[in-house]
């Protein structure tokens, strides 16, 4: 794994240490240091610190008068949503599955709060939690849980936070230009690679995401982390929760949405806390003011009853209903083994398919690292890599944009943010067999646009 930029600041070096922009030679090689001001939006999408293009401005080149491309497959994929965020729905899904929502009713009456609780429930017995692990429903999704955590616990020790990808440099940007905490150590790497984990400090507060939805990069498994750790682990596991296996005893705050790997609904986030973090919240106050939606504690105790199925302000019943269908498929498919299966194979067969196709392959650099859930993927073929930066870019987003109009992949193109490629999602509620049709089709895809270059030129 690559060497990480191990940042030691105060608060001024910490603020232009943010001030970052990942610049992406023609090669895909590493980011380097540049000036300016922090911009999530230039971390892969330019060149030399400046946009060098749009797609609307490539159009022209690529025009199919007159061309034949290559004969279709002839299979289609049966669902062909691949979208990482929000992720397709379970096979079978229906609305039927929602009649017993509880519409127009208020989220405080005794069978509306024992509903919430009952999610909660068999959230923990599915997630197999340890018994004194709380856990809570939230607003705002995977991002408020993971700022709720945030403003609610860091402050008194060092903090080291890890980033590789958009999601985890926006937990950077938070810890150190929002919240303006001086004593920060950042270790970042470019997409495709982790930081060096053995140079995590655990006397500190440690945040970090489980797997980079952004970069088809996650850390292997929780050895690194220290049993005895005098600081609390604080985890985006978003995009890994029932699809990864999670050493919860190493985590003292998780967070993750109904969206990602059980296919549910946006806007509502699951926190999940230790004994060592509710302890946190009861004995630590933070200095900055704390919106509504981030209160946890009162009179200086954890408000017990946002963990009995009470919440901060006004959930969706019905989306609620949408995420017990979806704990209904996890236990249909034989829980949470059943659930990391299926993500396993699913992902499995785009690592066979990568393994005997010569000009495509992964983003993350270790096999150990790599996503079973977010695969992301690069087009390393040596005319593609030869062509001029604009060009060369947009490749794989008109692969995208071509298997979108074919109806058999969508929302497949690389996050907005990371070098262009492929990004497709393997989550448990994608059927195996429809990524097995989808691979001759990214072929397809890709000689296709490769017939378009050669008809251009």
């Amino acid at each position: 794994m690559r060497q990480p930029h191990d940042l030691s600041f105060s608060r001024s070096i910490a603020q232009a240490a943010v001030r970052r922009v990942f610049k992406w030679d023609r090669l895909g090689l590493p980011p380097v240091l540049s000036t300016g001001g922090f911009c999530m939006g230039l971390m892969a999408g330019c060149l030399d610190g400046e946009i060098r293009c749009s797609y609307g401005q490539l159009s022209a080149p690529f025009q199919e008068t007159a061309l034949t491309l290559p004969p279709k497959p002839a299979i289609r994929p049966e669902n062909p949503r691949f979208s990482s965020g929000p992720c397709t729905k379970h096979r079978g899904w229906s609305f039927e599955g929602l009649k017993g929502a509880l519409l127009g009713r208020n989220h405080r009456q005794p069978e509306t709060k024992a509903r919430i609780e009952a999610a909660l429930v068999k959230t923990r017995a599915l997630l197999q939690l340890p018994p004194d692990y709380r856990v809570a429903l939230v607003p705002a999704s995977d991002t408020g849980a993971v700022e709720m955590a945030l403003w609610s616990l860091l402050g008194p020790r060092v903090i080291d936070v890890l980033a590789w990808e958009a999601f985890s440099w926006d937990w950077v940007t938070d810890i150190v230009e929002q919240l303006k905490l001086e004593h920060v150590r950042a270790f970042v790497a470019p997409y495709g690679e982790l930081p060096d984990l053995g140079q995590v400090d655990f006397t500190n507060d440690v945040v970090f995401a489980w797997n980079g939805t952004t970069s088809g990069v996650r850390v292997p498994n929780a050895d690194w982390i220290a049993a005895d750790r005098k600081g609390l682990t604080i985890c985006d596991a978003t995009s890994a929760v029932f699809a990864q296996d999670i050493d919860w005893r190493k985590l003292d705050a998780a967070t993750f949405s109904w969206q990602k790997v059980l296919g549910g609904e946006a806007q509502h986030g699951m926190l999940i806390l230790s004994p060592r973090a509710v302890a946190r919240l009861e004995n630590h106050t933070p200095p900055w003011p704390l919106p509504k939606l981030f209160r946890m504690t009162k009179d200086g105790k954890v408000m017990d009853d946002l963990f009995e199925g009470a919440t901060i302000n006004t959930p969706s019943m019905l989306c609620l209903e949408d995420y017990m269908d979806a704990l209904a498929f996890v236990e249909s498919v034989g829980g949470l083994k059943g659930t990391i299966a299926r993500s396993d194979a699913n992902a499995a067969v785009i690592a066979d398919w990568v393994a005997r196709t010569p000009w495509v392959d992964f983003l993350a650099r270790v096999p150990e690292t790599r996503s079973n859930t977010s695969v992301c993927l690069k087009v390393v073929d040596a005319d593609v890599v030869a062509l001029p930066p604009e060009l060369r870019d947009d490749f794989p987003r008109r692969m995208a944009m071509r298997l979108s109009k074919e109806g058999v992949a969508y929302d497949i193109a690389s996050y907005r943010h990371a070098p262009p490629g492929l990004r497709i999602w393997t989550g448990a509620t994608v059927e195996k067999v429809d990524v097995e049709a989808l691979m001759p089709w990214l072929d397809w895809a890709f000689a296709s646009e490769k017939q378009v270059l050669a008809k251009a030129a």
